[in-house]
């Protein structure tokens, strides 16, 4: 994979926040790698790990998930941007 998505560092996140239910949004260009960071997230948190499959224009596109009831939302783009936890 040719970007650095910080999965360990998003495991840790999970971890420490006890998350159970994780959304997954990537940038179009990483949908490719969707299945590998769900296994990856599954395998080390035990977490069940959606993949938000609509299009991602920044940051600022963040989708309203309120009715699958999720721990976290974590964003993957191609520019560094801080998340947020909901």
């Amino acid at each position: 994979m040719p970007y650095d998505l910080e999965l360990d560092r998003v495991v840790k996140e999970i971890r420490e926040a006890q998350a159970k239910t994780v959304c997954i949004q990537l940038a179009d260009g990483l949908k490719p790698a969707a299945k590998e960071i769900q296994q990856r997230i599954v395998e080390e948190t035990g977490a069940t790990v959606l993949i938000w499959a609509e299009s991602l224009y920044g940051a600022c596109d963040t989708p309203d998930l309120r009715h699958l009831h999720i721990d976290m939302l974590i964003q993957f783009g191609h520019s560094e941007w801080k998340g947020l936890v909901i």
